[in-house]
């Protein structure tokens, strides 16, 4: 029996290649001398391998989770012969990474050529078998646990009782695990054959009774291997018929027919048979080593879909257990096995020694780490195995902070149902640390988001529910705030715990500190409406009144910001232009410039000389048309230009003297002619309305000419500046021409206001320029509209004409002594 065993396990090992190099024994012949330069070459191999050895050491203490670096330390050492080292590195890349089958066969096949007869050794042996069948699937790896357990333990190999009874439960196992993989299983089954009829031949032929039973158990093993679909089908089933032969039934080995063969096992037979036949294809697609991994892994998603929709549990495991075999590291395939084990299998022993292979192979999936845990709660795990999965899984790395929040998320739920369960009350603490360590965590990560503010709401409610700790709870909000203080839906959430527990008061002093606040979208307005419907159901008559006058301006502000917040996008949507000449033209060095008009005139006001200290030029009550006309003067030249030729006879352009004209601007884009007169209705006297356009656009800029009758009417209307028209504020001013001009000496004669006509010199320029100084009753040193590097210190006038360089005559020695004596 032993021969014929050993011999099928060992055809089938030989069907393997083998790529690693066995362990060196001990020299077999010690006194042979080798050659000197043997000897050398040796000796600089060794110190190479040290070299190498070190270097890997150093490389590992430095990053354990070295994958490759553990392979290749642990295949120097097994060519160095180093057993006590092999063992420990063997031992540590085990704890970190599940062994492959082959690594797993090297490492048993080299402590087995060091075993002894003793028991200690032997177990220990197939304790490293147990260990590699518990990572993947391996009919070979199997095959070899077989044949040691049968070569080595004595039991077994003298066929007493206790050993048959052990091989039978290991051959069990083994068909269990992988008797259904349809290229492979067949090996495992004609093991399990032989081992049975190899106990026959050890009973003795007076025995009849034992010996009928034991043919009874051979052949209910060829009847339970002829129902499951595997290769080579037709021949298992003429060994079954010669075998029937031997037993004395007359059957035709030779035939494929049925005849002679129980209705039943022709059934069973036929029907594995077609289910070969229609899994054929998906093996030999999952078999192809001419397509890449990802095909493959493809191919083989396509045969799990197959199996699932044929309903049998068995062997769609077994295929999940294939594939991770072939591709440890897919997260996707232990997902999906998981959550169908989950689905179907209700083994929690089977389920969850599958989830901790796949912790183990893909620990970087923080799904399979929540899973997990569930899976161990639902199988009635001890509080500390799953204290130690998930102390565990926060020590792995995982690609998003969501993935994080899950896994404290799952860890309270479990301690929370433990609590309401059992009443542990000293299980309490364990929760409160668990959302501890959660938020000093996720905070370093999430500002401001909904994730903290939901596990915050969980932790306070429960403090204030299992804890019993309302100190507590509040404790949990305040910290909240202090990290998502800008979030609506913190505030609330504290509200609405301090109502359910009917604290109205303090409920009342939380929408006192935020209803002020600004909030995202329409938080801020939200808030102050939450406040008046909790005062209409809780609060007093005087409680409502005052949150009313604490609320309505804040309304009233926010209501104001929307419309100017509106107005401004529908500006910038409209003439995206504007804004950019606007940023364009404005000195980034000149900070009154980048205040509204309406701010400098009101800070020149309160304080006249720091006005003057940084224009003296500038007159309050006219800077804002001086600022704006400067800003748009060259636009609007084309604009006023095409206007006058359709309003002016040809050959002759309109002029705008703007004697009593006002100056409107931040109109709103959307308001004509019939709307900015209905604004001066009240006024009255309007007798012209000029709305300024881009002249590439055509659309309106916001700026607007009013002429008015008189002066009075003029007066009136400035009067309504900062008046709301169409939902903006506008600004109303004098229209003052000669303050749109340059006064500094090189401008070549005085130009006109006039809007839509070239601004250009007239002819005549220097008699209407000395006309023009003398309008204006200039007293001392005159600096207007000059840039203050541009002034001259020692006393420049408006009347002196600028005098071009190398224009002026030398003087002479003469000359410059006699200036010095009428000085």
């Amino acid at each position: 029996m032993e021969e014929t065993l050993t011999t099928i396990l060992e055809e089938e090992e030989e069907e393997q290649e083998i790529t690693d190099q066995p362990m060196p024994d001990v020299p077999q012949n010690p006194n042979s001398h080798p050659s000197d330069s043997e000897s050398d070459s040796d000796s600089e191999d060794e110190s190479q391998q040290k070299v190498e050895l070190q270097t890997l050491e150093t490389e590992l203490s430095s990053n354990p989770s070295n994958y490759d670096s553990h392979v290749q330390y642990i295949r120097l050492l097994r060519k160095m012969g180093e057993i006590e080292k092999l063992r420990q590195a063997r031992e540590a890349m085990s704890l970190l990474f599940p062994l492959t089958p082959s690594m797993w066969q090297d490492w048993a096949k080299d402590e087995a050529s060091l075993v002894t007869t003793q028991p200690e050794a032997v177990a220990s042996i197939e304790k490293l078998y147990e260990r590699g069948v518990f990572d993947y699937l391996s009919v070979s790896l199997w095959c070899d646990y077989l044949a040691f357990v049968h070569e080595y333990d004595p039991m077994v190999r003298d066929c007493l009782p206790a050993g048959i009874s052990k091989a039978r439960n290991l051959f069990e196992r083994a068909l269990t695990a992988a008797g259904l993989h349809v290229t492979e299983g067949i090996k495992l089954w004609e093991a399990y054959r032989t081992f049975e009829q190899a106990i026959l031949l050890t009973i003795d032929e007076s025995d009849i009774q034992a010996k009928e039973k034991q043919n009874q158990r051979i052949r209910t093993l060829f009847h339970r291997q002829l129902s499951v679909p595997l290769v080579n089908m037709k021949s298992t089933l003429q060994a079954y018929k010669a075998w029937e032969v031997e037993q004395g039934k007359v059957l035709d080995i030779e035939s494929s027919d049925l005849d002679g063969i129980s209705s039943h096992v022709a059934t069973a037979y036929q029907k594995a048979l077609e289910g070969y036949n229609a899994r054929v294809r998906l093996e030999e697609q999952i078999s192809r080593q001419d397509i890449s991994d990802s095909e493959r892994l493809q191919q083989f998603v396509i045969y799990l879909k197959f199996e699932e929709s044929s309903g049998d549990p068995a062997r769609v495991q077994v295929l999940y257990e294939r594939a991770i075999a072939d591709f440890p590291i897919a997260s996707d395939i232990w997902l999906d096995y998981t959550h169908y084990l989950d689905k179907t299998l209700k083994v929690g022993n089977v389920v969850r020694e599958v989830y901790s292979r796949a912790t183990k192979n893909c620990p970087w999936v923080g799904e399979l780490w929540v899973r997990y845990l569930l899976c161990l709660e639902r199988g009635r795990a001890s509080e500390e195995e799953l204290a130690a999965v998930f102390e565990k899984s926060l020590q792995c790395t995982f690609s998003t902070i969501d993935e994080y929040f899950d896994l404290f998320l799952t860890r309270a739920d479990g301690l929370r149902r433990r609590l309401s369960f059992t009443g542990e009350v000293g299980d309490y603490s364990k929760i409160r640390e668990t959302f501890q360590n959660a938020s000093d965590y996720l905070s370093q990560h999430w500002k401001n988001t909904e994730g903290l503010v939901r596990l915050h709401g969980y932790w306070a409610r429960l403090e204030l529910n299992l804890g019993k700790d309302l100190n507590a709870a509040r404790g949990v909000w305040e910290s909240l705030l202090k990290i998502c203080g800008s979030m609506l839906e913190a505030w609330k959430g504290y509200i609405a715990m301090e109502i359910e527990s009917g604290h109205t008061n303090e409920a009342r002093s939380i929408y006192k500190r935020c209803y002020s606040k600004r909030f995202a979208g329409t938080g801020s307005e939200d808030i102050c409406h939450s406040w008046l419907r909790f005062e209409r159901e809780f609060g007093t008559l005087e409680d409502f009144d005052h949150a009313v006058q604490k609320v309505t301006p804040r309304l009233e502000e926010l209501q104001l910001f929307r419309l100017q917040q509106e107005s401004k996008s529908t500006d910038e949507r409209e003439n995206p232009s504007k804004k950019k000449a606007r940023e364009k033209r404005r000195p980034g060095s000149d900070l009154t410039q980048e205040q509204s008009p309406a701010k400098r005139q009101k800070d020149a006001a309160q304080n006249p000389k720091k006005a003057y200290g940084k224009d003296k030029a500038h007159e309050p009550n006219l800077v804002e048309t001086n600022e704006v006309e400067e800003m748009n003067a060259k636009t609007d030249k084309e604009n006023s230009r095409n206007e006058q030729m359709k309003d002016s006879t040809p050959g002759k352009t309109k002029v705008y003297k703007d004697q009593c004209t006002a100056f409107v601007s931040n109109i709103n884009l959307k308001a004509n002619s019939e709307d900015i007169r209905k604004f001066f209705s009240d006024v009255g006297g309007v007798t012209a309305i000029r709305i300024l356009q881009d002249k590439f656009t055509g659309k309106s800029r916001g700026l607007a000419y009013v002429d008015f009758s008189d002066d009075a009417h003029l007066a009136a209307a400035v009067e309504k500046n900062k008046q709301m028209l169409l939902g903006k504020r506008v600004s109303v001013a004098r229209s003052n021409p000669n303050r749109n001009k340059k006064d500094n000496s090189h401008s070549d004669g005085q130009r006109e206001h006039v809007h839509g006509a070239d601004h250009s010199s007239t002819a005549g320029g220097s008699a209407t320029q000395k006309h023009r100084f003398d309008n204006f009753p200039i007293k001392g040193k005159n600096t207007f509209a000059v840039p203050r590097s541009v002034v001259k210190p020692l006393g420049w006038t408006a009347n002196e004409p600028k005098t071009e360089e190398g224009d002026e005559k030398p003087k002479s020695n003469d000359e410059f002594r006699k200036m010095f004596i009428k000085k």
